[in-house]
């Protein structure tokens, strides 16, 4: 069996520091797979993107001000979902320990401060075009960090440390390299995040979102930065006018299964993918024939129906989803 590295460096840093062991296991404690720590970082960088406001999807359209803020952020963040203890000299106070949090857009790249210095560091990392993100804990201990010149003194007034990729081997990593959910429209082909951005109307590009972007798991909050709109939800609504994207679509053979469990239901009666917590999930439908095989179907209006892809044929109108 390899050597897990990560995991070998957690327990020896563990075991030489009591009270890095200590906030070790609080944070495994209250968030066994990094999912809630996950979802902090998410909103957060959707947070700075302000996408409704800005149509923004990508960090690099960010000012240099809103990327220095993305530090202060994390931490409020981290502290509103894990109700830590604010601390007395340093960011929180978890398991009666001092702890402070650093957030670097690069791996390894953390401020340490003088006055850190000692102090037990949370160092976060999230790269929205890796869609990977890491968290671990370090002790700032400065004649160990500066040995072999594992870390580099900043130049500045307040004669930072800075952190780098030599050092990584020193943090006892809570999660390391994990999956960042996908920032949709970052990763989309250009010539396709274009045709969602052309229209004027922020109905216009919704709906264009849902008939270009077809079998992928869709965040509300791409549709958010797509409307631009208060009210984005409404943009994926039925409506008496038939302009919103689910009853539009469904006039050129779509369906648009949100995140109820009915909707679940459908969308993995079709294959899937299978919309989670505020998704959606666009598929063109047909009526089943002997052609499509033994692919997977679902009774809707009492008719079974499957996916199509984009060379086939799909029946007009397609039929109404189950309420919610």
């Amino acid at each position: 069996m390899p050597l897990d590295i990560a995991a070998v460096t957690a327990i020896t840093s563990s075991e030489n520091d009591a009270e890095l062991a200590r906030v070790r296991d609080y944070f495994l404690e209250a968030d066994p797979d990094g999912q809630a720590f996950a979802t902090v970082l998410r909103d957060t960088v959707d947070q700075l993107l302000d996408g409704e406001n800005t149509g923004r999807y990508d960090w690099r359209q960010l000012h240099k001000t809103e990327k220095t803020h993305a530090g202060t952020l994390v931490e409020i963040n981290l502290q509103r979902r894990f109700n830590f203890e604010g601390g007395r000299d340093m960011d929180y106070k978890i398991a009666g320990v001092e702890v402070d949090c650093k957030f670097s857009q690069d791996l390894g790249g953390w401020m340490i401060p003088p006055e850190a210095m000692g102090e037990i560091c949370l160092v976060v990392w999230a790269d929205d075009q890796a869609k990977q993100w890491s968290a671990g804990l370090i002790r700032a201990d400065e004649e160990k960090l500066t040995r072999n010149g594992l870390v580099t003194r900043k130049g500045n007034r307040d004669h930072k440390y800075r952190l780098n990729k030599s050092n990584l081997h020193l943090v006892s990593w809570l999660w390391h390299l994990r999956p960042l959910k996908e920032n949709l429209l970052l990763h989309l082909d250009a010539e396709t995040r274009e045709a969602l951005y052309e229209p004027k109307s922020g109905q216009k590009r919704v709906n264009e979102l849902f008939r270009k972007v077809q079998r992928r798991r869709i965040d509300r909050n791409v549709v958010r930065t797509l409307a631009q709109q208060h009210d984005y939800m409404a943009r994926v609504r039925d409506d008496k006018n038939r302009t919103r994207a689910r009853p539009a679509l469904r006039e050129e053979g779509y369906i648009i299964p949100g995140d109820s469990r009915n909707h679940q239901a459908v969308a993995e009666a079709l294959g899937g993918p299978v919309p989670e917590k505020g998704e959606f999930v666009s598929f063109r439908v047909a009526r089943i024939q002997p052609h499509h095989g033994d692919r997977p179907s679902v009774e809707l209006d009492g008719v079974n129906w499957v996916a199509v892809g984009p060379d086939e044929e799909a029946d007009r109108p397609a039929p109404m989803l189950p309420p919610r």
